[in-house]
């Protein structure tokens, strides 16, 4: 294989859950070497979440292949002493920790600037290192509450947070970027300049246009399930064999042609009442009775070949089934096989792809898999690491 980007970086993750894990993996599919400190006995405790990838935990299985797992407590005289060769060795240090653990193990950011200068730190945290919420405890869902998502998630009568991990998933990929960015800065300026991110601020951008709709228009996005709180028609319909389809008028044009193609009646674009989008928005309900009562007289492949043909973009309603199945990804190759603990799986190569590299897609660890590897590369021998495992350090 070619030589990956990454390919001479070390990576040290004290990590768990999902944020921190998902910035790591993604470091490694571009070949860096990324060593997972997990604890000693049950590891990463999203190991447990679950049991449904061949006796292995989903969450686990998706955001830890191509790691190094080394069983380490690092509150132990000889497990910290493994930690500060490691640290010394490593070009990235990232950390998840519970809020203040890691600077009161002496493992904060100004700390390891003095030992390790060269050391690019990454501190993932939920409501940031400093300031009046640094301590308190913070899981996807209760990110997602604070930050107004589940406000904005859901139907008029009910709530419901976003279907996966969202405020995780932004935080692992901010963390991601930011960490490309340091290792940037270090090449260019020789100065290693630490790396924090906290899930309610990455949560909190992603939030900016209703946030700005909100603060100007003195008035919240509505909860409108799977429509559009601001743009109409933009949602589901039932089709007469009871198949969904998604459509989505992005523009005036497409609203003409929406008119004329698909409901057959050119003049309702002009019609004062659905004459523009704010119109429309204000009578979705009149709108949706019209669009519903012509897809009932079609089947969703006539639905969808309809919309095409009035260059309407739309979707499917898939389930996750129909998802793992999709057509997009089996026709662009974007499968793989990478082996687990428990068996091989299928995995997805990463969605940024870089022309003429591959992706790395190693194996995912069982607990401590590559501890007595990763402690002889450090120089312990047979009766060195055997004093480490009876003093259960490792």
């Amino acid at each position: 294989m070619t030589r990956l980007p990454l390919e001479g970086i070390t990576v040290l993750s004290l990590e768990q859950a999902v944020a921190a894990p998902f910035a790591t993996r993604q470091l490694a599919d571009l070949g860096a070497r990324v060593v997972k400190v997990e604890r000693p006995g049950a590891g990463d405790f999203a190991r447990a979440y679950d049991e449904s990838v061949h006796g292995q935990s989903s969450y686990f299985v998706w955001l830890n292949r191509s790691k190094e797992s080394l069983t380490l407590d690092i509150k132990t005289p000889g497990g910290r002493e493994v930690l500060e060769r490691l640290l010394g060795g490593a070009d990235v240090f990232v950390q998840n920790l519970a809020p203040g653990a890691a600077r009161r193990l002496g493992l904060g950011a100004a700390e390891l600037a003095g030992r390790h200068p060269s050391l690019i730190v990454c501190d993932i945290s939920g409501y940031g290192n400093e300031g009046p919420w640094s301590d308190r405890k913070a899981y996807d869902l209760l990110v997602q509450c604070e930050a107004g998502v589940v406000a904005l998630t859901g139907t008029p009568e009910a709530p419901a947070r976003a279907g996966i991990s969202i405020a995780d998933i932004a935080a692992g990929m901010y963390a991601y970027s930011g960490i490309l960015t340091a290792l940037y800065e270090r090449r260019v300026t020789g100065v290693a300049r630490p790396v924090e991110v906290a899930l309610f601020e990455a949560l909190a951008e992603w939030m900016g246009s209703p946030a700005y709709y909100t603060a100007y228009s003195g008035t919240q996005p509505a909860r409108v399930g799977t429509e559009h709180a601001t743009i109409a028609p933009y949602g589901p319909f039932d089709a007469s064999d009871g198949r969904t389809v998604l459509l989505a008028i992005q523009n005036e044009r497409e609203w003409a042609s929406f008119c004329a193609v698909f409901l057959d009646d050119g003049g309702l674009a002009t019609d004062a009442r659905f004459h523009r989008n704010s119109a429309r928005v204000a009578r979705r309900a009149e709108l949706n009775a019209i669009v519903a009562a012509r897809f009932a007289e079609l089947t969703a492949e006539e639905a969808v070949k309809l919309l095409d043909r009035a260059g309407v973009a739309n979707a499917r309603l898939n389930s996750l089934q129909e998802f793992w199945d999709h057509p997009s990804l089996a026709g662009r190759d974007r499968w793989r096989e990478v082996s687990t603990p428990g068996g091989p799986v299928r995995a997805l190569l990463p969605p940024a792809s870089l022309g003429g590299l591959g992706a790395r897609m190693d194996p995912v660890p069982a607990v401590g898999e590559h501890t007595d590897a990763v402690l002889h590369g450090l120089g312990y021998d047979e009766e060195a690491i055997a004093a480490l495992r009876g003093e259960g350090a490792v």
